[in-house]
């Protein structure tokens, strides 16, 4: 089980999302609490370290902290303009 961290702007981007998507990305959020990192990637160049989970369309950008446990949600956003 792991602590997911939102800052301001990441729940900020969420209230945005029409409520169907909001459901799918609170999903896929659900799923980083529980350790489901399959088919998740890791994320190059300037953003190296961090991953991509896909939720539809959207993309939820995260750091993975080692030993600690805890997720710290980075960006929610469409995937023309995450990157």
């Amino acid at each position: 089980m792991f602590k997911i961290i939102i800052p301001k702007a990441a729940f900020k981007e969420l209230e945005k999302l029409d409520r169907q998507n909001q459901k799918l990305v609170y999903e896929k959020i659900k799923d980083l609490e529980a350790g489901k990192f399959t088919g998740d990637k890791s994320l190059k160049g300037k953003h190296k370290g961090k991953f991509r989970k896909r939720a539809g369309n959207y993309r939820i950008i995260y750091l993975k902290e080692n030993d600690i446990l805890v997720i710290t949600l980075i960006r929610i956003a469409h995937r023309r303009e995450v990157y």
